[in-house]
């Protein structure tokens, strides 16, 4: 009987907090680009004597990151250290929460193989500080070699959210699917940008393989993996190497192994630690973090609409497909632009086409984000109310928007820019549109007067380019008119 598999994954994520400044003092958590060992002072570079003290916001945001993932928040929480040398850890120890998690027994929701909305169990939402970032410099002074190594202290002590779920994901589609949800939730909650290329958003992956034998693999961490074709991906790889080794009857071993993207490989770095490794301890330095029902009911209730409430809402209210929900719901900047169209008397249908398409298309093209969207919402409805009041064609709304996209015009300035009339094409404007369409297809014209034109497609081939002319202003039934006139030669 053939050996069938079942995938083990658990992940846990590393979301770097957006406050201003970093977890335990006052230096900044703007480090990107930076000069190396800017931000630094004695607290977050361990100098002898210098005493942590923990920064309110972090706590807020991770009181709010667990409140969205439906979590306990502990009253009473503590920090402890977590010992191990490394040379971008300065006091050779990180302060977490270990024993006592500032959240913990929560879930997201995510589609699954199946089709079907799935709980993934979060095990706990715990705060920490980064550590360091290691540079390592070849002898050419290319930042690519391991010639020399320099220690930039810069994102040491920056405040962390680690999240760590069960190992309830099935595959590395879902684990894909999961990350992106946390992804989505924490930028809705605001607490961070969840840039999984600049680090803001770092996951490790812990996977194994249950075999229909009864054995089990063992467990696995990938590291390295920062986007999410690169989580899915290496997931993917590594389902495959672990299969095909119990398939074989050899051992897996328990190792952290890294995911090289550009050869599609991971590949073992060390072997994996357990918790005994780090000798963790309470931290000395800190008190025990108390929070009283109040400030948990105040974080609650400035927390803003999460995306499974906005995408009820917006099915409800605007009664728009999944499909558009989906797509205007992925940011809370895309979901506001959209809503702010409609306030501003935008058909909701009519609304959601536009922005789905013309205006992500308009920013894609200008790499812009919705904050900076060349057309306003404002004028993206007053130019959907002109289609709707059949003021204006579809088509020629088309190129008004491109017209707004592309300059600094006014909707007036643009509509007269495009040489377009606002109101339906008729009367002897209509005629003139004929007369020159006609007489620039007079072998046209000649086929439909001698009467071979029996099914009428050299008609409505005359009629499509009144109608493109006529930037589609003109109404069907009056071309159809002023063209029979035209060939009856009144």
């Amino acid at each position: 009987m053939a050996l069938e598999f079942t995938t083990v994954i658990g992940l846990e994520i590393h979301i770097q907090l957006n406050t201003k400044t970093k977890i335990f003092c006052n230096c900044s958590t703007d480090y990107i680009g930076a000069t190396p060992n800017s931000h630094i002072c004695p607290v977050c570079t361990g100098q002898p004597g210098a005493l942590p003290v923990l920064n309110g916001k972090v706590v807020e945001f991770g009181v709010r990151g667990g409140l969205a993932l439906h979590c306990k928040i502990n009253k009473l929480t503590r920090f402890d250290r977590k010992n191990y040398f490394y040379a971008d850890l300065p006091k050779a120890y990180q302060i977490t929460e270990y024993y006592v998690p500032l959240a913990e027994n929560g879930y997201l929701t995510i589609t699954g193989d199946d089709g079907q909305l799935r709980r993934i169990g979060i095990t706990r939402l715990h705060l920490e500080e980064d550590a360091g970032k290691l540079v390592h410099v070849a002898a050419d002074g290319r930042i690519v070699g391991s010639s020399q190594s320099f220690v930039d202290y810069n994102r040491g002590g920056v405040p962390l959210a680690e999240v760590v779920s069960e190992p309830d994901i099935a595959s590395p589609r879902e684990a894909r699917e999961y990350v992106s949800a946390m992804r989505q939730l924490v930028r809705y909650l605001g607490i961070s940008d969840g840039d999984m290329e600049k680090g803001s958003m770092r996951v490790d992956a812990n996977i194994s393989q249950k075999v229909s034998d009864g054995r089990w693999g063992s467990r696995v961490e990938v590291k390295n993996m920062n986007s999410l074709k690169a989580l899915e991906r290496a997931l993917e790889y590594e389902t495959l190497r672990q299969r095909d080794l119990l398939a074989r009857s050899e051992r897996i071993a328990q190792e952290t192994r890294n995911w090289d993207d550009a050869d599609g490989i991971t590949t073992p770095s060390r072997s994996k630690e357990e918790s005994n490794d780090y000798r963790y301890f309470p931290e000395p330095d800190l008190p025990p973090l108390l929070l009283d029902d109040e400030y948990i009911e105040g974080v609650k209730a400035a927390m803003p609409e999460l995306p499974d409430a906005k995408r009820e809402r917006f099915l409800a209210q605007y009664k728009l497909p999944a499909e558009d929900v989906l797509v205007l719901t992925e940011t809370p900047e895309v979901a506001a632009y959209y809503e702010d169209v409609v306030k501003a008397g935008g058909e909701p249908v009519r609304s959601s086409n536009w922005v789905r398409t013309d205006l992500m298309r308009a920013l894609k093209e200008r790499g812009r984000e919705i904050s900076d969207a060349p057309v306003s919402a404002e004028t993206l409805a007053e130019l959907i109310k002109l289609v709707d009041g059949t003021k204006i064609s579809t088509t020629a709304a088309k190129d008004v928007f491109e017209k707004l996209a592309g300059s600094e015009m006014t909707l007036e300035q643009a509509i007269q820019a495009c040489g377009i009339q606002i109101g339906a094409v008729g009367g002897d404007r209509l005629r003139e549109i004929v007369a020159a369409v006609a007489g620039a297809n007079a072998d046209v014209v000649g086929v439909i007067r001698s009467g071979q034109d029996k099914k009428d497609k050299k008609l409505k081939f005359l009629m499509g380019l009144v109608m493109k002319e006529s930037r589609g202003q003109a109404k069907p039934d009056e071309v159809l008119k002023a063209l029979n006139e035209f060939l009856a030669g009144k």
